[in-house]
């Protein structure tokens, strides 16, 4: 689900440059074309597999790149660990056309900032873009119950479920667990909602056991999935 799809393109000022990563030369050059159309948007480099992503990461210093999955020499998955080792202040978001469970998972735990899906109107992707940019896990709908049933190793829960679950929590918990999706930690959850450190913690452990989850990177995905409901 792409999170708060409301927000407006920023400044023209404020430029995003990416890296497009596609084996495919016709897919490389429709993004292009349709990426620049964004006012924010600037695509700075292309490539057509991992190993070259990696070299022109380093010579370009994109702020983020587009990563598709399967490809040649070096598949997505490799070159994103690798890109978020070496360059961890270059954002990685996937696009692919697979929802196969072991690359969305594989990709995640990389580093990618999320998974998307190509049949995604465009429109939707360079909103995914820019709020992947700024540190929101972007997860094609449908595809983050496969991300908290592969690291519970319980059965994948239905969409159903998981809202039902959500509306168990009280005003409080749903304002801590939005700040986790957002990356906040203990402190800074108690100095924005001016409560305790000790607080929060008993609110986190309050979450984990409502929505059955197990650690905070799971409530961190949980959080960014439902996110416009928050």
């Amino acid at each position: 689900m792409y999170k708060d799809c409301s927000i407006s393109a920023p400044s023209a000022t404020s430029v995003i440059r990416l890296l497009l990563v596609d084996d495919q030369a016709l897919i490389r050059h429709g993004l292009k074309t349709m990426l620049e159309l964004e006012a924010d948007l600037q695509v700075v480099g292309v490539a057509s597999n991992g190993t070259t992503a990696i070299e022109q990461v380093s010579a370009l210093q994109p702020d983020l790149v587009l990563m598709d999955v399967r490809m040649p020499e070096m598949d997505g998955r490799a070159a994103t660990r690798a890109i978020c080792q070496q360059f961890p202040a270059v954002k990685v978001l996937v696009l692919s056309t697979f929802d196969d469970d072991q690359y969305i998972v594989d990709a995640m735990r990389a580093g990618a900032k999320g998974y998307l899906l190509k049949d995604m109107p465009v429109d939707e992707l360079a909103q995914a873009i820019r709020l992947a940019h700024r540190g929101y896990t972007q997860i094609a709908p449908g595809l983050m119950e496969k991300l908290i049933a592969n690291s519970s190793g319980a059965q994948m829960v239905p969409s159903q479920q998981i809202l039902a679950a959500l509306a168990t929590l009280t005003p409080r918990e749903r304002e801590v667990l939005y700040l986790i999706g957002d990356g906040s930690t203990n402190r800074e959850i108690a100095e924005k909602l001016y409560i305790s450190e000790s607080t929060v913690k008993t609110h986190v452990m309050h979450l984990f056991s409502r929505l059955n989850l197990r650690n905070r990177a799971q409530l961190a995905i949980y959080a960014n999935s439902v996110g416009r409901i928050l």
